[in-house]
């Protein structure tokens, strides 16, 4: 038996979640069957955990699309029983049982071997947000962003993968400009190594001009819509956005402007379908470049009862940095 979170919807439609006690037999077939010891708290397992369910299609379910721990048992042989593990990614949590649960049985593909310097517990502090916000650096250094070019924009800062950004970013040596519409976290962002702090609202809405004047030399954007289009026609000439979320708005109402006659970049980050040996890069990174005295500063730990509050939490953006999710109480 194990303990879960579990969301399931009754015939009349309504959803609820709950800690349940499961039986090893209830865990869906996979490769690989892992003792879960940490998750975390995504946007995506909000929309998992409230009212209708978000992405879940088949009740019950369990929701968690992050987790880490030690494998039990396995049957490919890249893993073996004591080998410590981390997955993100490929839709669990969403179309498969994921890692609000003491036990997960998954297939093989979708982990990583945790790199060494990397608890489990640090490595659910950093989770999805964490790994998209490397895989973002990554991106923008592809196209040439170097801390000479001057400064870096970080939307939705005080967020999971803001938050993240921020810390990478600063200690890569970047000079970084925090977005926030929360003045209360300046002092958390600038612990995190952001030098200057961007109020929400001078970048909250469009102008008529498709060009301003070249301010920023990278943007990592949680948030879209009018604020990405504000920020494409501030960008310097060849220079790149990494966009990894929609928290503003799926829609863009920008001009080409910016790409046509600056050459700006739109890198589009997908952090959940990446390859196996892009992961491994950029989670060896993670446990080398990421400060963990700053990583530390960003956690809010809790149990598995927690999550139904904390994900009505993260909907409404209240939630600050990352939350982890000790699944063992």
């Amino acid at each position: 038996m194990f303990r879960a979170m579990v969301v399931e919807k009754d015939e009349a439609g309504a959803t609820s979640a709950g800690v349940q006690m499961l039986d090893d037999s209830r865990l869906p077939p996979g490769d690989v069957t892992v003792a879960v010891e940490w998750s975390t708290l995504n946007y995506k397992d909000g929309l998992c955990l409230g009212s209708g369910g978000g992405m879940v299609r088949v009740w019950p379910h369990v929701p968690g699309i992050d987790f880490a721990g030690t494998v039990e048992a396995s049957d490919d042989p890249r893993y073996r029983p004591g080998d410590r593990v981390v997955l993100t990614g490929w839709r669990v949590g969403e179309s498969w049982w994921g890692g609000f649960a003491e036990k997960a049985c998954v297939k093989a593909d979708w982990l990583v071997p945790l790199p060494d310097g990397l608890t489990t517990r640090q490595a659910m502090a950093v989770g999805t947000a964490g790994f998209t916000a490397m895989l973002s650096v990554m991106a923008l250094e592809a196209h040439g962003l170097t801390p000479a070019l001057g400064e870096v924009l970080v939307t939705g800062a005080a967020g999971g993968v803001g938050s993240v950004a921020v810390a990478l970013l600063a200690e890569r040596g970047y000079s970084v400009a925090a977005v926030t519409g929360r003045p209360e976290t300046e002092p958390y962002l600038r612990a995190l190594g952001a030098s200057r702090i961007v109020p929400r609202e001078d970048l909250a809405e469009t102008v008529k001009k498709p060009l301003e004047s070249e301010v920023w030399a990278g943007c990592i954007d949680n948030v879209g819509g009018a604020m990405l289009a504000r920020v494409l026609g501030q960008m310097k000439s060849d220079c790149s956005v990494a966009a990894v979320g929609l928290a503003g708005g799926a829609d863009l109402p920008a001009k080409v402007t910016p790409f046509i006659l600056r050459g700006v970049n739109l890198l589009g980050i997908n952090s959940v379908m990446v390859p196996y040996a892009k992961r491994v890069t950029a989670w060896q990174r993670i446990a080398a470049e990421l400060p963990m005295p700053k990583l530390e500063a960003m956690v809010e730990e809790c149990a598995l009862a927690d999550l139904p509050d904390l994900g009505r939490a993260i909907l409404k953006g209240a939630v600050k940095g990352r939350v982890v999710v000790d699944v063992r109480r």
